[in-house]
């Protein structure tokens, strides 16, 4: 195998990897009315998603 395509390999991994993350992130969004999304970065690569969410009593 080339360069080129381990390169081209590790690209379409990276690009999966964000994908994963993004389809998390929005399904951590859905529904959500008070409260925060925090997503942790490390070495560039998304490793987690928190959710908090806030119920307003009145």
């Amino acid at each position: 195998m080339s360069d080129t395509e381990r390169d081209g390999f590790r690209l379409q991994e990276e690009d999966s990897r964000a994908d994963e993350a993004i389809g998390r992130i929005e399904a951590a969004l859905r529904g959500l009315r008070f409260g925060t999304v925090t997503a942790v970065v490390q070495n560039g690569v998304v490793v987690q998603v928190e959710r908090t969410e806030k119920v307003r009593l009145r």
